[in-house]
């Protein structure tokens, strides 16, 4: 797992021992909240148009990156919690997508 992701999860374990939060972070709970976090980055693009959306002010860029950031951080809990290593999930499902979805099978209905 990469160094980065190691140290973050640590602090996120850290963070929950200190505030006695462990005992609220079952594999479901911590599954519910991420789905919550993820509904709440999608609230911000919710009424956009596509142009919108790829044109967010400071602000909003600020508010859709901490709701980002909430969205990470309870997958990385959640796969503390299983011992799943994330990153290397992330490469095995690749490998999957990149059997599943052929390059040449999916640019055939492009339109050039």
């Amino acid at each position: 797992m990469s160094q980065d992701i190691q140290t973050l999860t640590h602090a996120l374990r850290e963070f929950a021992l200190a505030r006695n939060w462990a005992q609220f972070h079952a594999p479901k709970n911590l599954a519910a909240a991420l789905s919550v976090e993820a509904a709440e980055l999608l609230e911000h693009f919710q009424w956009l148009t596509e142009a919108q959306s790829h044109n967010l002010d400071a602000p909003k860029k600020a508010e859709v990156a901490a709701e980002a950031a909430d969205v990470l951080l309870y997958l990385l809990q959640l796969c503390d919690k299983l011992d799943i290593d994330l990153l290397d999930a992330a490469r095995q499902k690749m490998v999957v997508n990149a059997v599943k979805y052929p390059v040449a099978e999916a640019r055939q209905g492009e339109v050039r």
